[in-house]
Protein backbone atom coordinates (compact mmCIF):
# COMPACT_ATOMS: atom_id res chain seq x y z
CA UNK A 1 0.00 0.00 0.00
CA UNK A 2 2.95 2.52 -0.13
CA UNK A 3 2.15 3.48 -3.24
CA UNK A 4 -0.35 5.69 -1.96
CA UNK A 5 0.27 9.29 -1.35
CA UNK A 6 1.25 10.78 1.76
CA UNK A 7 -0.94 13.59 2.10
CA UNK A 8 -4.02 12.00 2.29
CA UNK A 9 -3.29 8.66 4.57
CA UNK A 10 -5.69 6.88 6.28
CA UNK A 11 -6.54 4.27 8.73
CA UNK A 12 -6.81 2.23 5.37
CA UNK A 13 -3.00 3.59 3.96
CA UNK A 14 -5.58 5.08 1.01
CA UNK A 15 -4.21 7.90 -0.46
CA UNK A 16 -3.39 9.17 -3.90
CA UNK A 17 -1.26 11.80 -5.95
CA UNK A 18 -1.85 14.41 -8.82
CA UNK A 19 -1.71 14.25 -12.15
CA UNK A 20 -2.03 17.22 -14.11
CA UNK A 21 -5.74 17.99 -15.46
CA UNK A 22 -7.31 21.31 -16.22
CA UNK A 23 -9.90 22.03 -13.39
CA UNK A 24 -13.26 23.52 -13.05
CA UNK A 25 -13.58 26.68 -12.28
CA UNK A 26 -13.97 27.36 -8.16
CA UNK A 27 -17.42 28.65 -8.67
CA UNK A 28 -19.07 24.64 -9.06
CA UNK A 29 -19.91 22.45 -6.32
CA UNK A 30 -19.25 19.28 -6.39
CA UNK A 31 -21.80 17.00 -4.83
CA UNK A 32 -21.96 15.60 -1.11
CA UNK A 33 -22.71 12.31 -2.44
CA UNK A 34 -20.55 11.74 -5.89
CA UNK A 35 -22.65 9.18 -8.25
CA UNK A 36 -20.33 6.20 -9.23
CA UNK A 37 -21.63 4.26 -12.11
CA UNK A 38 -20.22 0.64 -12.61
CA UNK A 39 -20.02 -0.72 -15.88
CA UNK A 40 -19.76 -4.42 -16.77
CA UNK A 41 -18.22 -4.64 -20.37
CA UNK A 42 -16.27 -7.97 -18.72
CA UNK A 43 -18.06 -10.72 -21.57
CA UNK A 44 -18.61 -12.70 -17.92
CA UNK A 45 -22.21 -14.09 -16.76
CA UNK A 46 -21.44 -14.43 -13.38
CA UNK A 47 -23.12 -12.30 -11.15
CA UNK A 48 -21.24 -9.21 -9.87
CA UNK A 49 -20.93 -8.04 -6.09
CA UNK A 50 -19.86 -4.24 -5.39
CA UNK A 51 -18.70 -3.12 -1.96
CA UNK A 52 -17.46 0.57 -0.76
CA UNK A 53 -15.30 0.23 2.69
CA UNK A 54 -12.59 2.33 3.97
CA UNK A 55 -12.68 5.48 6.41
CA UNK A 56 -14.68 8.13 7.80
CA UNK A 57 -12.40 11.20 7.56
CA UNK A 58 -13.91 13.52 10.09
CA UNK A 59 -13.89 10.82 12.43
CA UNK A 60 -11.04 8.38 11.37
CA UNK A 61 -13.88 5.40 12.04
CA UNK A 62 -13.45 2.47 9.20
CA UNK A 63 -16.84 1.41 7.84
CA UNK A 64 -19.15 1.12 4.35
CA UNK A 65 -20.91 3.10 2.66
CA UNK A 66 -24.18 1.78 0.78
CA UNK A 67 -25.66 2.33 -2.52
CA UNK A 68 -27.01 5.72 -1.40
CA UNK A 69 -23.85 6.94 0.09
CA UNK A 70 -24.54 6.49 4.17
CA UNK A 71 -21.45 5.40 5.45
CA UNK A 72 -21.73 3.21 8.57
CA UNK A 73 -19.36 2.40 11.04
CA UNK A 74 -18.45 -1.43 11.62
CA UNK A 75 -19.26 -2.43 15.14
CA UNK A 76 -16.87 -4.32 17.39
CA UNK A 77 -14.72 -7.30 16.40
CA UNK A 78 -13.45 -10.18 18.20
CA UNK A 79 -10.47 -12.85 19.04
CA UNK A 80 -10.75 -14.78 17.15
CA UNK A 81 -12.02 -12.20 13.98
CA UNK A 82 -15.91 -12.65 13.78
CA UNK A 83 -17.95 -12.17 10.24
CA UNK A 84 -18.37 -9.03 8.86
CA UNK A 85 -22.47 -7.84 8.20
CA UNK A 86 -22.69 -8.62 4.80
CA UNK A 87 -22.62 -5.08 2.74
CA UNK A 88 -22.40 -6.59 -0.22
CA UNK A 89 -24.42 -3.87 -2.88
CA UNK A 90 -25.75 -6.13 -5.97
CA UNK A 91 -23.37 -4.75 -9.27
CA UNK A 92 -24.53 -5.20 -13.20
CA UNK A 93 -24.93 -7.99 -15.49
CA UNK A 94 -22.71 -8.04 -18.65
CA UNK A 95 -23.63 -4.92 -20.54
CA UNK A 96 -25.64 -3.26 -17.77
CA UNK A 97 -24.62 -0.62 -15.16
CA UNK A 98 -25.13 0.07 -10.83
CA UNK A 99 -24.61 3.55 -9.91
CA UNK A 100 -23.67 3.99 -6.24
CA UNK A 101 -22.68 7.19 -4.57
CA UNK A 102 -19.80 8.11 -2.58
CA UNK A 103 -19.88 10.22 0.29
CA UNK A 104 -17.97 13.62 0.47
CA UNK A 105 -14.94 13.20 3.47
CA UNK A 106 -14.75 8.91 2.77
CA UNK A 107 -11.23 7.26 1.63
CA UNK A 108 -11.32 3.93 0.58
CA UNK A 109 -11.94 1.09 -1.52
CA UNK A 110 -14.16 -0.31 -3.87
CA UNK A 111 -14.40 -4.08 -4.50
CA UNK A 112 -15.91 -5.81 -6.86
CA UNK A 113 -16.12 -10.15 -7.30
CA UNK A 114 -17.45 -12.40 -9.31
CA UNK A 115 -19.80 -15.45 -9.44
CA UNK A 116 -19.12 -14.83 -4.96
CA UNK A 117 -19.50 -12.61 -2.32
CA UNK A 118 -16.23 -11.84 -0.54
CA UNK A 119 -15.65 -12.76 2.83
CA UNK A 120 -14.90 -10.09 5.47
CA UNK A 121 -14.78 -10.21 9.39
CA UNK A 122 -13.61 -7.81 12.03
CA UNK A 123 -10.70 -8.17 14.93
CA UNK A 124 -10.69 -5.61 17.51
CA UNK A 125 -8.53 -3.46 15.35
CA UNK A 126 -11.19 -3.53 12.40
CA UNK A 127 -11.38 -5.13 9.11
CA UNK A 128 -9.23 -8.11 7.89
CA UNK A 129 -8.87 -7.07 4.55
CA UNK A 130 -8.98 -10.07 1.88
CA UNK A 131 -5.00 -11.60 1.19
CA UNK A 132 -5.83 -14.35 -1.63
CA UNK A 133 -2.25 -14.57 -1.98
CA UNK A 134 -2.53 -16.18 1.52
CA UNK A 135 -3.45 -20.09 -0.22
CA UNK A 136 -5.95 -20.94 3.07
CA UNK A 137 -7.43 -17.42 3.15
CA UNK A 138 -11.30 -17.21 2.40
CA UNK A 139 -11.03 -15.05 0.00
CA UNK A 140 -8.50 -17.15 -2.43
CA UNK A 141 -10.67 -19.11 -4.69
CA UNK A 142 -12.40 -16.05 -5.88
CA UNK A 143 -12.47 -13.53 -9.01
CA UNK A 144 -12.58 -10.12 -7.36
CA UNK A 145 -10.25 -7.21 -7.47
CA UNK A 146 -10.42 -3.51 -6.38
CA UNK A 147 -9.61 0.52 -7.01
CA UNK A 148 -9.00 3.19 -4.46
CA UNK A 149 -10.44 6.49 -4.09
CA UNK A 150 -10.22 9.52 -1.86
CA UNK A 151 -12.85 12.31 -1.91
CA UNK A 152 -12.65 14.87 0.12
CA UNK A 153 -12.11 18.85 -0.02
CA UNK A 154 -9.38 18.83 -2.36
CA UNK A 155 -12.14 16.56 -5.09
CA UNK A 156 -11.81 13.14 -6.05
CA UNK A 157 -8.84 10.70 -6.45
CA UNK A 158 -8.82 7.91 -8.13
CA UNK A 159 -6.75 4.81 -9.08
CA UNK A 160 -6.62 1.42 -10.09
CA UNK A 161 -4.11 -0.33 -8.28
CA UNK A 162 -2.04 -3.47 -9.30
CA UNK A 163 0.42 -3.18 -6.66
CA UNK A 164 -0.65 -6.62 -4.87
CA UNK A 165 -2.09 -8.15 -7.89
CA UNK A 166 -3.30 -8.19 -11.11
CA UNK A 167 -6.94 -9.32 -11.41
CA UNK A 168 -9.81 -8.09 -13.46
CA UNK A 169 -9.37 -5.62 -16.28
CA UNK A 170 -10.66 -2.01 -15.03
CA UNK A 171 -10.46 1.41 -15.77
CA UNK A 172 -11.63 4.06 -13.49
CA UNK A 173 -12.80 7.80 -14.39
CA UNK A 174 -14.05 11.26 -12.90
CA UNK A 175 -16.25 14.01 -14.73
CA UNK A 176 -15.57 17.53 -14.96
CA UNK A 177 -18.56 19.83 -14.63
CA UNK A 178 -18.40 20.58 -18.36
CA UNK A 179 -19.24 16.58 -18.84
CA UNK A 180 -15.32 16.12 -20.16
CA UNK A 181 -14.69 12.76 -18.95
CA UNK A 182 -11.23 11.48 -18.23
CA UNK A 183 -10.28 8.04 -17.76
CA UNK A 184 -7.35 5.43 -16.61
CA UNK A 185 -6.37 2.11 -16.56
CA UNK A 186 -7.44 0.73 -20.03
CA UNK A 187 -5.70 -2.27 -21.54
CA UNK A 188 -4.46 -2.69 -24.67
CA UNK A 189 -7.05 -5.80 -26.79
CA UNK A 190 -5.79 -8.70 -25.23
CA UNK A 191 -3.82 -7.20 -22.52
CA UNK A 192 -5.23 -9.48 -19.62
CA UNK A 193 -3.98 -12.31 -21.95
CA UNK A 194 -0.73 -10.49 -22.51
CA UNK A 195 0.38 -10.23 -19.10
CA UNK A 196 -0.62 -14.26 -18.11
CA UNK A 197 1.41 -14.90 -21.14
CA UNK A 198 4.35 -13.22 -20.46
CA UNK A 199 4.74 -14.20 -16.95
CA UNK A 200 3.70 -17.95 -17.85
CA UNK A 201 7.06 -17.91 -20.07
CA UNK A 202 9.43 -17.22 -17.86
CA UNK A 203 10.42 -20.10 -15.36
CA UNK A 204 10.79 -18.14 -12.67
CA UNK A 205 7.37 -16.49 -12.65
CA UNK A 206 5.31 -18.64 -13.65
CA UNK A 207 3.85 -20.07 -10.46
CA UNK A 208 2.95 -16.04 -9.87
CA UNK A 209 -0.13 -17.05 -11.81
CA UNK A 210 -2.91 -18.31 -9.89
CA UNK A 211 -5.35 -20.51 -11.28
CA UNK A 212 -8.65 -21.95 -9.99
CA UNK A 213 -10.05 -25.22 -10.17
CA UNK A 214 -11.65 -24.51 -12.76
CA UNK A 215 -9.67 -23.35 -15.22
CA UNK A 216 -10.21 -19.96 -14.42
CA UNK A 217 -7.15 -17.33 -14.22
CA UNK A 218 -7.81 -15.61 -10.72
CA UNK A 219 -4.58 -13.50 -10.69
CA UNK A 220 -1.11 -12.66 -11.23
CA UNK A 221 0.29 -12.18 -8.02
CA UNK A 222 2.91 -9.11 -7.60
CA UNK A 223 6.57 -10.30 -6.48
CA UNK A 224 6.54 -9.52 -3.32
CA UNK A 225 2.96 -10.86 -2.05
CA UNK A 226 4.17 -14.09 -4.86
CA UNK A 227 7.40 -14.34 -2.69
CA UNK A 228 5.73 -14.08 0.78
CA UNK A 229 3.74 -16.71 -0.53
CA UNK A 230 6.89 -19.19 -1.62
CA UNK A 231 5.83 -18.55 -5.20
CA UNK A 232 8.50 -16.65 -6.15
CA UNK A 233 12.39 -17.38 -4.87
CA UNK A 234 12.86 -14.80 -1.89
CA UNK A 235 16.19 -13.28 -2.95
CA UNK A 236 15.32 -13.17 -6.59
CA UNK A 237 16.54 -9.23 -7.05
CA UNK A 238 19.47 -9.50 -4.43
CA UNK A 239 21.89 -9.82 -6.90
CA UNK A 240 20.93 -7.12 -8.87
CA UNK A 241 20.40 -5.13 -6.01
CA UNK A 242 24.02 -6.07 -4.66
CA UNK A 243 25.79 -4.58 -7.86
CA UNK A 244 23.70 -1.20 -8.34
CA UNK A 245 24.52 -0.32 -5.02
CA UNK A 246 28.08 -0.85 -4.99
CA UNK A 247 28.08 1.53 -8.52
CA UNK A 248 28.32 4.14 -6.15
CA UNK A 249 31.39 3.58 -4.25
CA UNK A 250 33.04 5.58 -6.54
CA UNK A 251 30.38 7.83 -8.13
CA UNK A 252 27.46 9.68 -6.73
CA UNK A 253 24.13 8.98 -7.52
CA UNK A 254 22.09 12.06 -7.37
CA UNK A 255 18.80 12.22 -6.45
CA UNK A 256 16.19 15.14 -7.45
CA UNK A 257 12.88 14.39 -6.56
CA UNK A 258 11.13 17.26 -6.70
CA UNK A 259 9.36 18.38 -10.43
CA UNK A 260 8.72 21.72 -9.37
CA UNK A 261 12.13 22.58 -7.29
CA UNK A 262 14.61 20.97 -9.71
CA UNK A 263 17.36 22.55 -7.22
CA UNK A 264 16.92 20.72 -4.23
CA UNK A 265 19.62 17.84 -5.19
CA UNK A 266 21.21 15.08 -2.63
CA UNK A 267 24.02 12.86 -3.43
CA UNK A 268 24.49 9.21 -2.53
CA UNK A 269 28.04 7.32 -1.93
CA UNK A 270 27.97 3.79 -0.82
CA UNK A 271 30.59 2.66 2.19
CA UNK A 272 30.17 -1.14 2.31
CA UNK A 273 26.42 -1.86 2.36
CA UNK A 274 25.71 1.49 3.62
CA UNK A 275 24.95 4.45 0.70
CA UNK A 276 25.19 7.46 2.61
CA UNK A 277 23.12 10.71 1.24
CA UNK A 278 24.24 14.93 1.82
CA UNK A 279 22.86 17.96 0.28
CA UNK A 280 24.16 20.49 -1.40
CA UNK A 281 25.83 21.88 1.22
CA UNK A 282 27.83 18.86 2.08
CA UNK A 283 25.12 17.62 5.10
CA UNK A 284 24.66 14.16 5.64
CA UNK A 285 20.96 14.04 5.41
CA UNK A 286 20.18 9.81 5.16
CA UNK A 287 21.49 6.57 5.25
CA UNK A 288 20.14 3.77 3.87
CA UNK A 289 21.55 0.12 4.53
CA UNK A 290 21.37 -2.13 1.00
CA UNK A 291 17.71 -3.98 0.63
CA UNK A 292 16.70 -6.87 0.49
CA UNK A 293 14.35 -7.80 -2.64
CA UNK A 294 11.32 -7.74 -0.38
CA UNK A 295 12.33 -4.47 0.70
CA UNK A 296 12.15 -3.19 -3.17
CA UNK A 297 9.34 -4.95 -3.58
CA UNK A 298 7.08 -3.83 -1.08
CA UNK A 299 9.15 -0.31 -0.96
CA UNK A 300 9.55 -0.54 2.90
CA UNK A 301 11.97 -1.75 5.50
CA UNK A 302 15.28 -0.58 4.56
CA UNK A 303 13.41 1.67 1.92
CA UNK A 304 10.85 3.23 4.33
CA UNK A 305 9.86 6.01 3.18
CA UNK A 306 8.69 8.43 6.31
CA UNK A 307 6.07 11.55 5.83
CA UNK A 308 8.99 14.42 5.25
CA UNK A 309 10.84 16.51 2.81
CA UNK A 310 14.16 14.60 2.86
CA UNK A 311 14.31 10.71 3.87
CA UNK A 312 10.91 9.47 2.13
CA UNK A 313 11.32 11.51 -1.50
CA UNK A 314 15.06 9.58 -1.35
CA UNK A 315 13.29 6.64 -0.43
CA UNK A 316 10.69 6.34 -2.80
CA UNK A 317 12.99 7.68 -5.40
CA UNK A 318 15.66 4.85 -4.76
CA UNK A 319 12.54 1.88 -4.63
CA UNK A 320 11.28 3.24 -8.01
CA UNK A 321 14.83 3.12 -9.61
CA UNK A 322 15.62 -0.54 -8.42
CA UNK A 323 11.93 -1.99 -9.45
CA UNK A 324 12.56 -0.17 -12.57
CA UNK A 325 15.84 -1.34 -13.25
CA UNK A 326 17.36 1.92 -13.56
CA UNK A 327 19.81 2.56 -10.30
CA UNK A 328 23.34 1.70 -11.04
CA UNK A 329 23.15 2.36 -14.96
CA UNK A 330 21.48 5.90 -14.87
CA UNK A 331 23.42 8.38 -11.80
CA UNK A 332 20.57 11.06 -11.81
CA UNK A 333 17.04 9.70 -11.00
CA UNK A 334 14.21 10.13 -10.76
CA UNK A 335 13.94 8.94 -14.89
CA UNK A 336 11.35 9.53 -17.43
CA UNK A 337 13.76 7.08 -19.70
CA UNK A 338 10.83 4.23 -20.54
CA UNK A 339 13.78 3.06 -23.23
CA UNK A 340 16.10 2.09 -19.81
CA UNK A 341 12.92 0.19 -17.82
CA UNK A 342 13.02 -3.05 -16.81
CA UNK A 343 16.36 -4.03 -18.65
CA UNK A 344 18.53 -4.94 -15.90
CA UNK A 345 18.74 -8.41 -15.18
CA UNK A 346 17.00 -9.70 -12.93
CA UNK A 347 14.45 -7.02 -13.25
CA UNK A 348 10.62 -6.73 -12.03
CA UNK A 349 9.04 -8.67 -15.04
CA UNK A 350 5.66 -8.27 -13.50
CA UNK A 351 5.70 -4.33 -13.09
CA UNK A 352 7.32 -4.42 -16.90
CA UNK A 353 4.56 -7.17 -17.87
CA UNK A 354 1.74 -4.59 -16.33
CA UNK A 355 2.79 -1.32 -18.23
CA UNK A 356 3.18 -2.80 -21.43
CA UNK A 357 -0.62 -4.31 -21.28
CA UNK A 358 -1.63 -0.89 -20.53
CA UNK A 359 -3.09 1.01 -23.11
CA UNK A 360 -1.46 4.67 -22.31
CA UNK A 361 1.44 3.02 -20.55
CA UNK A 362 0.60 3.87 -16.84
CA UNK A 363 -0.14 1.69 -13.64
CA UNK A 364 0.02 0.84 -10.05
CA UNK A 365 2.60 -1.82 -10.60
CA UNK A 366 4.81 -1.45 -7.27
CA UNK A 367 4.02 0.81 -4.39
CA UNK A 368 6.07 3.99 -5.42
CA UNK A 369 4.95 3.90 -9.19
CA UNK A 370 3.96 7.70 -9.18
CA UNK A 371 8.07 7.86 -9.31
CA UNK A 372 7.96 10.31 -12.15
CA UNK A 373 4.37 10.28 -12.84
CA UNK A 374 4.06 6.64 -14.22
CA UNK A 375 0.58 5.62 -12.02
CA UNK A 376 -2.87 5.35 -12.99
CA UNK A 377 -4.32 7.57 -11.64
CA UNK A 378 -7.24 10.61 -12.38
CA UNK A 379 -8.04 13.73 -10.51
CA UNK A 380 -10.90 16.42 -10.32
CA UNK A 381 -11.09 19.14 -8.49
CA UNK A 382 -14.87 19.39 -8.78
CA UNK A 383 -16.04 15.89 -9.80
CA UNK A 384 -19.68 15.58 -11.41
CA UNK A 385 -19.28 11.70 -11.77
CA UNK A 386 -17.29 8.89 -11.48
CA UNK A 387 -16.93 5.58 -12.78
CA UNK A 388 -15.52 2.16 -12.87
CA UNK A 389 -15.23 0.14 -16.18
CA UNK A 390 -14.88 -3.98 -15.46
CA UNK A 391 -13.22 -4.51 -19.22
CA UNK A 392 -12.96 -7.44 -21.21
CA UNK A 393 -11.49 -10.93 -19.94
CA UNK A 394 -9.77 -11.16 -23.81
CA UNK A 395 -10.16 -8.67 -26.06
CA UNK A 396 -9.82 -4.36 -25.17
CA UNK A 397 -11.46 -2.37 -22.51
CA UNK A 398 -14.60 -2.03 -24.61
CA UNK A 399 -15.77 -5.62 -23.28
CA UNK A 400 -16.07 -7.41 -26.20
CA UNK A 401 -19.20 -6.16 -26.89
CA UNK A 402 -20.53 -5.95 -30.49
CA UNK A 403 -23.32 -3.48 -31.16
CA UNK A 404 -22.21 -3.10 -34.99
CA UNK A 405 -20.82 0.05 -34.33
CA UNK A 406 -16.84 0.73 -34.94
CA UNK A 407 -15.03 1.22 -31.32
CA UNK A 408 -11.99 2.46 -32.28
CA UNK A 409 -9.86 -0.70 -31.82
CA UNK A 410 -7.26 -2.06 -33.72
CA UNK A 411 -6.77 -5.58 -35.28
CA UNK A 412 -3.25 -6.54 -36.14
CA UNK A 413 -2.52 -7.43 -39.55
CA UNK A 414 -5.26 -5.53 -41.32
CA UNK A 415 -4.96 -2.63 -43.37
CA UNK A 416 -6.97 0.53 -42.52
CA UNK A 417 -7.77 3.56 -42.76
CA UNK A 418 -7.15 6.59 -39.75
CA UNK A 419 -10.07 8.81 -39.92
CA UNK A 420 -10.36 12.09 -37.97
CA UNK A 421 -13.55 11.75 -35.57
CA UNK A 422 -14.08 15.68 -36.26
CA UNK A 423 -13.77 16.49 -39.83
CA UNK A 424 -13.74 12.98 -41.05
CA UNK A 425 -10.63 12.99 -43.33
CA UNK A 426 -7.75 10.48 -42.84
CA UNK A 427 -4.59 10.11 -42.16
CA UNK A 428 -2.53 10.11 -45.61
CA UNK A 429 1.67 10.50 -46.56
CA UNK A 430 1.31 13.53 -48.98
CA UNK A 431 1.95 12.97 -52.33
CA UNK A 432 2.68 9.64 -51.59
CA UNK A 433 6.30 10.50 -50.96
CA UNK A 434 7.24 7.26 -48.21
CA UNK A 435 10.75 9.11 -47.10
CA UNK A 436 12.56 8.64 -43.52
CA UNK A 437 11.34 12.77 -42.31
CA UNK A 438 8.08 12.84 -44.00
CA UNK A 439 5.44 15.12 -41.93
CA UNK A 440 1.88 13.32 -41.91
CA UNK A 441 -1.04 14.95 -42.71
CA UNK A 442 -4.82 14.39 -43.36
CA UNK A 443 -6.47 14.54 -46.72
CA UNK A 444 -9.84 13.90 -47.77
CA UNK A 445 -10.02 9.98 -47.85
CA UNK A 446 -10.17 8.66 -51.34
CA UNK A 447 -9.12 4.93 -50.86
CA UNK A 448 -5.10 5.25 -52.08
CA UNK A 449 -2.05 3.57 -50.60
CA UNK A 450 -1.00 6.81 -49.10
CA UNK A 451 -3.96 6.20 -46.57
CA UNK A 452 -2.90 2.55 -46.30
CA UNK A 453 -2.34 2.05 -42.58
CA UNK A 454 -1.40 -1.52 -40.82
CA UNK A 455 -1.26 -2.16 -36.91
CA UNK A 456 1.86 -4.66 -36.46
CA UNK A 457 3.03 -5.37 -32.57
CA UNK A 458 2.17 -1.91 -31.45
CA UNK A 459 3.12 0.27 -34.81
CA UNK A 460 1.51 1.78 -37.32
CA UNK A 461 2.63 0.74 -40.79
CA UNK A 462 2.89 2.15 -44.27
CA UNK A 463 4.90 1.88 -47.37
CA UNK A 464 8.13 0.78 -48.17
CA UNK A 465 8.33 -0.52 -44.51
CA UNK A 466 8.19 3.04 -42.70
CA UNK A 467 6.16 3.19 -39.46
CA UNK A 468 3.96 6.50 -38.00
CA UNK A 469 6.61 8.02 -35.67
CA UNK A 470 7.34 10.97 -33.35
CA UNK A 471 10.16 12.93 -34.80
CA UNK A 472 13.40 12.71 -32.47
CA UNK A 473 11.58 10.70 -29.91
CA UNK A 474 10.32 13.98 -28.83
CA UNK A 475 7.59 14.05 -25.82
CA UNK A 476 6.81 17.55 -25.82
CA UNK A 477 3.72 19.07 -27.20
CA UNK A 478 3.57 20.44 -30.24
CA UNK A 479 6.31 17.27 -31.26
CA UNK A 480 5.74 16.33 -35.25
CA UNK A 481 3.94 13.09 -36.51
CA UNK A 482 5.84 11.86 -39.76
CA UNK A 483 6.88 8.23 -40.93
CA UNK A 484 10.29 6.75 -40.43
CA UNK A 485 12.31 3.51 -41.01
CA UNK A 486 10.43 1.01 -38.77
CA UNK A 487 12.89 0.22 -35.69
CA UNK A 488 11.18 -0.84 -32.94
CA UNK A 489 11.79 2.37 -30.94
CA UNK A 490 9.21 3.84 -28.38
CA UNK A 491 8.48 6.63 -30.61
CA UNK A 492 7.00 4.21 -33.27
CA UNK A 493 4.49 2.62 -30.27
CA UNK A 494 1.02 3.59 -30.68
CA UNK A 495 -2.26 2.72 -29.09
CA UNK A 496 -5.70 3.33 -30.59
CA UNK A 497 -7.76 3.30 -27.25
CA UNK A 498 -11.54 2.42 -27.18
CA UNK A 499 -12.32 6.20 -26.53
CA UNK A 500 -10.40 6.92 -29.93
CA UNK A 501 -7.52 8.40 -28.43
CA UNK A 502 -4.67 7.62 -30.10
CA UNK A 503 -1.72 7.57 -27.96
CA UNK A 504 2.16 7.65 -27.85
CA UNK A 505 2.59 5.86 -24.67
CA UNK A 506 6.20 7.17 -24.47
CA UNK A 507 5.21 10.39 -23.74
CA UNK A 508 1.65 9.65 -22.76
CA UNK A 509 0.14 11.90 -25.34
CA UNK A 510 -2.21 12.16 -28.06
CA UNK A 511 -1.79 12.64 -31.90
CA UNK A 512 -3.95 16.05 -32.49
CA UNK A 513 -4.50 18.05 -35.52
CA UNK A 514 -2.90 21.23 -35.19
CA UNK A 515 -4.54 23.80 -34.41
CA UNK A 516 -8.12 22.45 -35.14
CA UNK A 517 -7.36 23.59 -38.43
CA UNK A 518 -10.20 21.91 -40.56
CA UNK A 519 -8.37 22.09 -44.21
CA UNK A 520 -7.05 19.13 -46.24
CA UNK A 521 -2.87 19.34 -45.84
CA UNK A 522 -3.81 19.88 -42.14
CA UNK A 523 -0.71 18.56 -40.08
CA UNK A 524 -0.19 16.16 -37.20
CA UNK A 525 1.39 16.83 -33.86
CA UNK A 526 1.45 15.52 -30.29
CA UNK A 527 -0.16 17.11 -27.99
CA UNK A 528 -1.27 16.39 -23.75
CA UNK A 529 -4.57 14.43 -24.27
CA UNK A 530 -7.72 16.30 -23.60
CA UNK A 531 -10.46 14.53 -24.73
CA UNK A 532 -11.23 16.89 -27.35
CA UNK A 533 -12.68 16.48 -30.85
CA UNK A 534 -9.49 17.04 -32.70
CA UNK A 535 -7.85 14.37 -30.86
CA UNK A 536 -10.51 11.83 -31.93
CA UNK A 537 -9.64 8.93 -33.98
CA UNK A 538 -11.64 5.54 -35.53
CA UNK A 539 -10.90 2.92 -38.09
CA UNK A 540 -12.14 3.15 -41.72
Amino acid sequence: MGHLRRMLVTALAVALGAVGLVTAPAAVAAPDRLPLTVTNDSGRGEAVYLYVLGTDLASGRLGWVDAAGTFTAWPAGSLPPSPAPDVAIAGPGQGGSTTVHIPRGFSGRVYFSFGEKLPFSLTPDGLVQPAPWVADDPSHDILFDWSELTYDASGLWFNSSQVDMFAVPHEVGVTAPDGTTRTIGALVAGGRDQVIDAMRANPAWANTVVTRDDGTVLRVLAPGKAAAAGLLADGYLDGYISWAWQQYVGRDLTIAPFTDSPGVRFYGRTIGDVMRFTNTSGTVVATFTKPSSADVWGCDGNLFAPNDAVVGPIARTLCAALNRGTLGTLDVQPTSDTNAFYRSSPTNEYAAAVHAAMADGRAYAFAFDDVGGFESLVHEADPSAASIRLGSFTGGSDGGSDDGSDDGGSVDGSTVSIVSDWNGKCVDVPAGNFADGQRIHVWTCDGSANQDWTFVDGTIRTQADMCLDVAWGSTANGAAVQIATCSGNPAQQFVLSDAGDLVNPQANKCVDLADWNPADGAVLQLWECAGTANQKWHLG
